[in-house]
């Protein structure tokens, strides 16, 4: 993943849970404000009730303003003008309370306008009762002459509790907030470990770019000797050693163009070429190799002879070497291999198939031999040697000229690779 990339998910993932946080704070204060609305309309018409029912049992008017008073939050006088029963007043009280279903404990006082003072009732639980939220000391209004004062001394728990959806809600986004970041974490971590792991590949390879010239010239020098031209012992080591030498330093080239594309010291340099022209060395190359292990090769060059289209010509030599490789390795005894070109009338496509009928890919692999490293699975056999670049390769390379990669494969039936290549406008 790109720096750059990186750098877009986290600035994008931090805004998104600021802009989250925010509203969840919003949400959060908003509903504390709705349940303490609800939690006093509730208080004022049961309040409102209670009062008209023991004016009602006393024939006597309620005063036409100021009712109902918030002292505090969770206290309450309420203004009879006349005086009041306790026992009316505490049956009164819980009735109209449990009626807006605010089955909270509370407690009531009277106040005597003869001694001034606030006279306490009694304390209504509707829990194991807390002692330590009880007020035998409720506070005198001066405004009234005849009220009573009720108090609910857990009302802050009450609306905790209406509030428990909220804060469950709340706590997911934190636990999502803190899986974001561990997340973050763990890419850069990978992110760095990529890179060192992309750095040691590079400098590897680099350095061994010198030792396998070097290689290479001595091998030459050592097939032209005559003594070595002589002996044919000699002469088939000194080969294996030239053709190794040429496969590692194959393998090699094939890691540094990696590492350019990745790198973005990549480009393409596209030109008109000829169909057929491009072929041809590469076919003489399968051909070469393909006999040598007593296979077959089949050519079946549908496309026409003059067909031209925009590549890059080394890339697309490449390709077609990597996928004839892969075609002849991957055989089940002998490689039975097939170079298809065609046109695609519908949308001017040129299709460039390469087809064995060697061990093929199973289906649940089909899907990843495209990535970078990846092997299909073969156990504790290791009878085909690779790094898992090739296909990788060949896909950059794809995606570079904008052509799509085909991949059709039946496990022990073979296996169908097919390049859509556009042709250029005539």
């Amino acid at each position: 993943m790109r720096n750059a990339t990186i750098k877009g998910v986290i600035i994008f993932g931090a805004l998104t849970i600021l802009g989250i946080i925010a509203i969840q704070t919003y949400m959060v204060r908003r509903t504390w404000h709705l349940e303490q609305a609800k939690f006093q309309e509730k208080v004022r018409i049961a309040l409102i009730s209670t009062a008209e029912n023991l004016a009602s049992l006393n024939n006597y008017p309620l005063p036409s303003q100021n009712l109902v008073r918030e002292v505090e939050p969770n206290y309450f006088i309420v203004n009879i003008n006349n005086i009041i029963n306790a026992n009316n007043l505490e049956y009164y009280l819980q009735q109209a309370l449990e009626a807006v279903a605010l089955t909270e404990d509370f407690e009531y006082g009277i106040y005597d306008c003869a001694s001034q003072d606030m006279l306490y009732g009694q304390y209504i639980s509707y829990s194991k009762a807390d002692e330590s939220a009880r007020r035998t000391d409720l506070p005198t209004y001066d405004e009234f002459e005849y009220y009573f004062g009720v108090r609910f001394p857990n009302r802050e728990s009450y609306l905790l509790g209406n509030l428990q959806l909220t804060f469950i809600l709340t706590a997911i986004l934190a636990l999502t907030i803190a899986f974001f970041a561990w997340s973050i974490f763990v890419i850069l971590r990978q992110k760095q470990l990529s890179e060192m792991q992309k750095d040691f590949i590079n400098n590897m390879t680099h350095e061994f770019k010198t030792p396998i010239s070097t290689i290479g010239i001595s091998a030459d020098v050592f097939l032209g000797h005559p003594s070595v031209r002589a002996d044919d012992r000699l002469m088939r080591y000194a080969g294996i050693i030239s053709e190794q030498n040429d496969r590692l330093n194959r393998q090699v080239e094939k890691v540094l163009q990696l590492a350019r594309i990745e790198q973005g010291n990549f480009s393409l340099n596209p030109e008109p070429v000829n169909l057929r022209d491009l072929l041809e060395p590469v076919i003489q190359s399968a051909e070469v190799k393909i006999n040598d292990t007593g296979g077959r090769f089949t050519l079946d060059l549908q496309a026409p002879e003059g067909t031209t289209i925009q590549a890059d010509r080394l890339h697309l030599t490449n390709m077609l070497h990597n996928l004839l490789d892969n075609a002849i390795k991957y055989c089940r005894e002998m490689p039975d291999v097939t170079l298809r070109t065609a046109l695609s009338p519908a949308d001017q496509t040129l299709l460039i198939s390469i087809i064995d009928r060697g061990i093929g890919i199973p289906k649940d692999h089909q899907s990843r031999v495209f990535q970078k490293f990846y092997r299909v699975p073969t156990g504790n056999v290791h009878n085909v040697k690779g790094f898992g670049l090739g296909l990788y390769y060949i896909r950059t390379i794809c995606q570079a000229h904008g052509w799509r990669i085909r991949l059709e494969s039946e496990e022990a039936h073979g296996t169908t690779v097919t390049l859509e290549v556009p042709l250029p406008p005539q």
